[in-house]
């Protein structure tokens, strides 16, 4: 345990540390996010953050080499896999590149990560069965690593908020990693640092922000939970393993199944971005951005802790808890407008039922 503490401040003061270089680097250099009428934020803002709190991983998973000697093949390949993303995020940070292109190293990534065996081949399903995936393992091992990337990357939208949502759903993993010895020390090594370093670097881009991290670093964030999530729950949890990572990444994948749905019924390109985002939607209803922030930090503890409820539960209470959580995923989208102002399907049901079982009592004067 003394080795995961000094490892998770390695790598939080090696964030804090570096990250005023990268500030100065990105202004000298033009990796800045300049306003427009989609962004919150009203001046040019440096968005090399990720750099930083990648090296400060990095630092700290120093300190765990012998954990990472374990599975020495597993490791470098998910390192190798980070490559493409780095790449790609900087050359975006720096010049602006189309959707295409990031999807390209995606998938590239995707590859090398299933190409070290790293697949989700069954998931556990109700009854105490398994859902074998067989030569569909490796789609749809490629169809989650690109859909997490680009979920978190969707919800770096406001100060903070990506970082904060991610520390949330890695503290989540750690503690389910930790009824799964097999997947134990991986996750671990690799989760620990990136943990502190995310804190160090949300010092700097909590609201008011002095920097993003730029796709470079939401896409390296959003690949990692992705990747820690096929190595410590697909495999360990033992009730309906499919919904125990969904829960964890709640938010981001709420709001990026949300903007689909959105995006389809106003006849729009998926893929073009607009402000009916989660965040968006809150800043709507008159909440500061602190607020925001916070609100949806307490949403992602919220599905955090319906994940650890449901890992512990037997199946008839898993399912009721699925059950009331996508309730009230959908009752919390028709009230802030995640769909759209005007479509309440859930909400106008409720209000006629109530309506029927108490009518309006009409007085009548003599």
């Amino acid at each position: 345990m003394d080795s995961f503490i000094i490892a998770s401040l390695i790598s939080f003061f090696s964030t804090i540390f570096v990250t005023p270089f990268m500030i100065r680097f990105a202004h000298r250099f033009g990796f800045v996010d300049k306003p427009n009428e989609r962004k919150v934020h009203r001046t040019a803002m440096p968005r090399i953050g990720g750099v930083a709190f990648i090296i400060g991983t990095l630092a700290g998973m120093l300190f765990l080499t012998d954990l990472l000697e374990a599975d020495v093949r597993t490791t470098f390949f998910i390192l190798l896999g980070s490559v493409p993303l780095l790449i790609v995020g900087l050359l975006d940070d720096r010049f602006i590149l189309k959707a295409r292109y990031k999807l390209v190293a995606q998938l590239l990534t995707a590859l090398i990560v299933v190409s070290s065996g790293l697949t989700i081949d069954f998931i556990s399903i109700p009854f105490g069965k398994e859902l074998d995936f067989g030569i569909l393992s490796t789609g749809f091992t490629v169809f989650w690593l690109v859909a997490i990337m680009n979920s978190i990357n969707l919800i770096d939208g406001l100060d903070g908020l990506a970082a904060g949502v991610s520390i949330i759903a890695l503290a989540t993993m750690l503690v389910l990693a930790t009824g799964n010895p097999a997947a134990y020390g991986l996750v671990f090594a690799f989760g620990v640092p990136l943990i502190g370093s995310v804190s160090g670097f949300l010092f700097y881009n909590f609201h008011p922000a002095k920097l993003f991290m730029g796709d470079t670093g939401s896409l390296f964030l959003g690949y990692m939970i992705a990747v820690l999530s096929i190595v410590g729950l697909f495999k360990s949890v033992t009730m309906i393993s499919l919904i125990i990572p969904l829960l964890i990444l709640g938010v981001p994948i709420m709001d990026t199944f949300f903007a689909i749905i959105r995006r389809k019924l106003n006849k729009q390109n998926i893929g073009s971005p607009d402000k009916g985002h989660l965040h968006h939607c809150l800043l709507k209803k008159g909440y500061g951005h602190r607020q925001v922030v916070l609100t949806i930090y307490g949403v992602s503890i919220l599905f955090a802790c319906a994940a650890l409820l449901m890992s512990m539960s037997n199946l008839w209470l898993s399912l009721l808890l699925l059950l009331i959580v996508t309730v009230l995923i959908q009752l919390f989208a028709e009230v802030i407008g995640l769909i759209g102002a005007q479509r309440q399907p859930l909400l106008n049901l409720i209000k006629r039922r109530f309506k029927r079982k108490n009518p309006k009592i009409v007085l009548r004067s003599k």
